[in-house]
């Protein structure tokens, strides 16, 4: 016997005549699934306890009629057609079945061509409205992922992207967690429908516990169980119904993963149809913003030494200097200068030169810290901003380097060793200056009283009044 897919139309026959339920049925099957009922009453109680497409009624029956069948139909079941048969066809009868939403009208006896080419009909525009619909709600998602388009920061794509699953799949609460790539070893997290408590306890949970490795989900899950589900009940969020967890990735390495909890409300095979379509247009955002921030980064850098170059530094410092005020925290300024490197340049040639000069931003960069800045200022001049450092930290690191740049051999060509040496300039928030242009002139000019008191030497601006 063949087995019927559960996922073919369902039709109801109502009609107190078990014959015409049974031919409709044998006409109709195997490629509809077929519910005879023989009431109306029957009919509506069948409808509560599954959806149909379909309903093929007599219109004369014991009871409720055919067309007041209709009418409940109409407003408890609107998603459902109707056929209405009769053996008493009018004009009239049959304006009102219309009239009332009927889908079409047959009389009886019933014709098996004419039935089948009725059903066909009807079935053909339900398949074109639902298409339609889906298309509507495909191309809603489209438009809405648009905003992505605009986000050339990873860690708003994230975020853009939760607020979009959360609308288009109808749900409340959500969080992601993403790899930042510009602080290693360090993720972050975007909350949404969760209060304050709630919130901190994730947060303590995801960044203490690591329940999940980012890299090790490859497609979108339903998950209904599990360890991960427990901690989160741990943590004191429980969701009924489980969670659906949507992986989002750039084409480098951009990473993190959304969960949606279902609340309630399990999450349907179109969901995941549209949780995928929105993590597409995620990845391709995520995808832009890392060749934007390449591009960024690129124009920061500088081409011989591959540190920073000024045009960051200035807005580097600016920034440091803002975040410094609000946290109440020192900043220190190192400005650095290589002594007598014109010498180099005219010994060994400028190819040396550029060498000599790649190999020292190696050395500083060993000898200070990874939240540190280094940039190239120009020529042979080199700028350190040194984050929480106060005066006498400073003023240490800066003999540090100047100690270590003298320790350095450096490679000059033709087996001849180059030894440099380098005078520091030192000048630390808030004491010596308020705003960048001061800090980073003031370290400048301690630099060149390094330079006049016989150079290899660090001076601090606090030795400028003297």
């Amino acid at each position: 016997m063949k087995r019927r897919n559960e996922s073919s139309p369902r039709a109801i026959v109502v009609d107190d005549d078990r014959l015409l339920r049974e031919l409709i049925r044998d006409t109709l099957a195997p490629r509809i699934r077929i519910e005879g009922c023989d009431s109306a009453e029957a009919a509506l109680e069948s409808l509560a306890a599954a959806p149909a497409d379909l309903v093929i009624t007599d219109l004369t029956m014991a009871g409720m009629t055919g067309l007041e069948l209709l009418e409940q139909i109409r407003r408890s079941h609107p998603g459902t057609d109707c056929v209405l048969m009769t053996a008493n066809a009018s004009v009239e009868s049959a304006v009102d079945a219309l009239r009332l939403g009927a889908a079409d009208y047959l009389t009886k006896p019933i014709r098996n061509g004419e039935l089948s080419h009725v059903v066909d009909r009807i079935l053909a525009r339900r398949g074109l409205l639902a298409e339609n619909e889906r298309l509507r709600d495909a191309l809603e998602t489209v438009e809405s992922c648009t905003t992505l388009m605009r986000c050339l920061d990873p860690g708003e794509v994230y975020a853009v992207a939760l607020d979009l699953l959360l609308h288009g799949l109808g749900h409340d609460r959500g969080l992601v967690v993403f790899r930042r790539t510009s602080v290693p070893m360090s993720d972050g997290l975007a909350f949404r429908g969760f209060d304050e408590n709630e919130s901190l306890h994730l947060r303590a949970m995801i960044h203490g516990d690591k329940p999940f490795d980012i890299d090790a989900l490859e497609g979108i899950e339903r998950v209904t169980a599990g360890p991960l589900l427990q901690t989160f009940a741990e943590a004191g969020v429980v969701s009924e119904g489980g969670a659906l967890v949507i992986p989002v990735r750039g084409r480098e390495a951009e990473a993190g993963v959304i969960w949606l909890f279902a609340d309630g409300r399990p999450f349907d095979d179109a969901d995941l149809g549209r949780a995928a379509q929105i993590a597409d247009h995620a990845g391709l955002a995520l995808f832009n913003a890392e060749r934007y921030s390449r591009a960024k980064e690129r124009a920061f850098i500088d081409d011989v030494t591959e540190v920073y170059n000024a045009r960051y530094l200035l807005q580097a410092t600016e920034h440091e200097v803002r975040r410094a005020e609000r946290y109440q925290k020192p900043l220190c300024v190192l400005f650095l200068d290589l002594d007598r490197f014109k010498r180099v340049n005219d010994e060994f040639g400028h190819l040396v030169g550029s060498q000599a000069l790649r190999q020292l931003s190696g050395v500083l960069l060993q000898c200070i810290r990874q939240v540190d800045t280094l940039a190239r200022y120009g020529g042979d001049e080199f700028t350190i901003l040194l984050t929480d450092t106060d005066l006498e930290t400073g003023r240490n690191v800066a003999e540090r380097i100047r100690r270590t740049v003298g320790e350095t051999v450096f490679e000059g060509g033709r087996d001849a060793p180059i030894h440099l040496s380098i005078s520091i300039g030192v000048a630390c928030f808030p004491e010596h200056g308020r705003d960048r242009d001061t800090l980073l002139d003031v370290a400048d000019k301690a630099m060149y009283r390094a330079k006049s008191l016989g150079r290899n030497r660090v001076c601090t601006a606090s030795e400028l009044a003297d």
